[in-house]
């Protein structure tokens, strides 16, 4: 009887310490880092070029971050991948602005939405970043097209942990 006892002390010890330790790491585990909202929509107007409504999806890792682009606007010829050079400056709510920059982007075929990114920036945490007012060149075979938001991004700007 004595041993029976004894295990289940230790068996219930050892449960413990494993549980408090469990508790320990998740305190201390370091959190991830999250932007919200995660996916925005925009109304842009890319002058002669067209327009339309634009799916924004940003992501964030510490300071870097990264932000994709999905328009309305069709391509009117074939592109191929990462043809696309793209700057998305965003207008920072604590001052000046923030860009996103880079050449990514899938192979586009005639008549299919054009999509660029992941673009790549730099953020600190608090950053609450809006479309509107910034602007989104991209240059496709040489030919600047400039898209600026006709309204602030919808469900609202990008905040940064």
């Amino acid at each position: 009887m004595k041993g029976k006892l004894r295990s289940k002390r230790i068996g219930t010890g050892a449960a413990l310490v494993t549980g408090v330790l469990a508790a320990t790491s998740l305190a201390f585990a370091p959190s991830a880092l999250a932007v919200t909202p995660q996916t925005a929509t925009i109304t842009a107007d890319c002058g002669i070029f067209g327009g339309g409504d634009a799916t924004v999806t940003a992501t964030q890792d510490g300071t870097a971050a990264t932000v994709t682009v999905t328009s309305s606007i069709t391509a009117p010829l074939a592109l191929s991948q990462d043809s696309i050079s793209s700057t998305f400056t965003f207008v920072n709510a604590s001052g000046g602005t923030t860009v996103f920059s880079g050449t990514k982007n899938p192979a586009i075929a005639t008549g299919e939405a054009v999509t660029v990114g992941p673009l790549d920036g730099t953020v600190a945490s608090g950053d609450s970043l809006e479309a509107y007012g910034g602007s989104l060149q991209l240059t496709i075979f040489g030919i600047a097209v400039t898209c600026t938001a006709t309204g602030p991004q919808s469900p609202g700007p990008f905040v940064f942990d």
